[in-house]
């Protein structure tokens, strides 16, 4: 199940917000709380039914140990914890890796040895990249004594709210379970669910009027991948899945802030308008900012040693995008595509220690234009493909005017939302800023409805959100 479709949207979201609510007016608060979990076990199970005995126990597993190591605090049972820390953790990395890695392991094993493994073709569970994440940061958070021990309703809701279950944002116990314990947050607030639909409607008007027809046509130019692009179209389609990228991100990350809105959850931002970046330190520090944040936090932060030649900000910098990469997908394209990025941010990092600042006029169009070089590699299922895409850019030779009025006549719509999008991207405000400045009133209701009626009209065909594949 995902939210732009009917079966969210008029169904399963109104019976789950009126059925919590309605719990939570009788003060069955635990009954409410349960309610919300269930709900979200059915929403998961609905997208992985094959593997959601396993996410169960996955979730199961990690409280145990989560709450056994927020117990054993002390010098005393620093090899217990330690051991515990360890479990978890490779338990927790095992299940990502035999679902996600399986196939990249065995090809790599097979390109290397001459062997003939068969490969599985394993199916990969929704959200298993995510709340892996999550589940990781608990762990290690308990095991530093930063968690308290949180009964199991409230530890439940954690990881399995669903705005954020499948593909984030990245939530941090720490400023989410407070906020169901609230007893202020157990009823209905009119203003957040007004503010929760407008927020709900832009992400969804994101993703099925942009991010949708745009990521469609890119696709179809990426999977046919020949030695002889035309320059314009390469222009075209790399720039195209760019902002189609982008908007099919955050219309997801808006969508599930609205949702947690309407249940008076605060869930955090997930971009900040990262085409506006002037270099890639300040374009990562904009873009899917809760995962950079656990990156941050626990893996730049454990690698980094002031002071240390072999462990300074650079190297911490290169294991982090290493990271990263290895992160988003199971292929040595991914891997590459984390370096560049992480080569890119510690150049900008030096040039800003050198008060080498880059103005603005050129330094946006300048990150744009990597971000869009560093998506080529992204999207290209081989290197041959994101070479062959790389070099039809500086094809000038391929240029004919003829080509380009009929390329312009057969695409001119995708093309139009193109610039829309990117006009979007550099001179409209953030979500955040919309949420900060928003006031209930008419002109809100009814643009929040406008936009929610012309994407229910077009739900005729239903559209993965495309980190469901990662």
């Amino acid at each position: 199940m995902i939210f732009s479709t009917y079966q969210f949207i008029l169904i399963f979201l109104p019976i789950t917000f009126c059925g919590y609510f309605m719990l939570h007016h009788f003060k069955l608060q635990s009954a409410a709380k349960l309610w919300l979990v269930l709900a979200s076990f059915y929403f998961y199970s609905q997208g992985s039914p094959d593997f959601f005995p396993f996410f169960l126990g996955s979730v199961v597993g990690n409280y145990v140990i989560g709450s056994t190591l927020s117990n054993l605090q002390g010098d005393k049972h620093r090899i217990e914890r330690a051991l515990l820390l360890t479990v978890g953790v490779l338990a927790n990395c095992g299940l990502l890796g035999y679902y996600k890695y399986t196939d990249f392991f065995l090809v790599n094993v097979n390109r290397l040895t001459g062997a003939d493994f068969a490969l599985k073709h394993i199916v990969l569970p929704i959200g298993i990249s995510f709340f892996t994440f999550q589940l990781i940061a608990f762990l290690v958070d308990s095991y530093r004594g930063e968690t308290k021990t949180y009964d199991v309703l409230h530890y439940l809701l954690f990881i399995t709210f669903f705005p954020q279950l499948i593909v984030g944002p990245i939530i941090h116990h720490a400023e989410v379970v407070p906020q169901f314990e609230n007893p202020d947050n157990s009823k209905i607030i009119w203003d957040n669910v007004a503010k929760g639909l407008l927020i709900f409607s832009i992400g969804c008007a994101k993703k099925m009027l942009l991010a949708d027809p745009l990521t469609t046509d890119a696709e179809i130019f990426f999977g046919d991948i020949n030695n002889h692009l035309p320059m314009l179209q390469s222009w075209f389609h790399s720039i195209e899945y760019t902002v189609s990228y982008y908007f099919d991100l955050s219309g997801y990350a808006d969508m599930a802030i609205g949702l947690g809105w309407m249940f008076n959850i605060a869930i955090p931002q997930n971009f900040n308008s990262p085409y506006k970046a002037k270099d890639f330190q300040e374009y990562w520090q904009r873009w899917h900012m809760t995962l950079s944040r656990f990156l941050g936090a626990y893996v730049f932060r454990n690698v980094f040693k002031k002071g240390s030649k072999y462990r300074n900000y650079y190297v911490a910098t290169m294991v982090t995008f290493f990271v990263s990469g290895f992160w988003h997908g199971a292929g040595w394209t991914f891997v590459v595509w984390g370096i560049v990025n992480g080569i890119l941010v510690c150049i900008a990092s030096w040039r800003n220690r050198k008060g080498m600042n880059t103005p603005v006029w050129l330094g946006v169009p300048l990150t744009f234009l990597l971000a869009v070089m560093t998506r080529i590699l992204f999207v290209s299922e081989t290197f041959r493909d994101a070479w062959q895409v790389l070099k039809s850019l500086i094809r000038v030779g391929s240029l004919h005017m003829a080509d380009a009025i009929a390329f312009a006549n057969d695409n001119w719509k995708n093309i139009v939302l193109t610039f829309v999008g990117l006009g979007i991207c550099w001179f409209l405000p953030t979500t955040k800023k919309l949420t900060e400045k928003f006031k209930t009133n008419w002109i809100s209701l009814v643009y929040a409805a406008a936009l929610l009626i012309i994407c229910i009209c077009s739900m005729d065909k239903v559209v993965q959100f495309l980190y469901f594949q990662f």
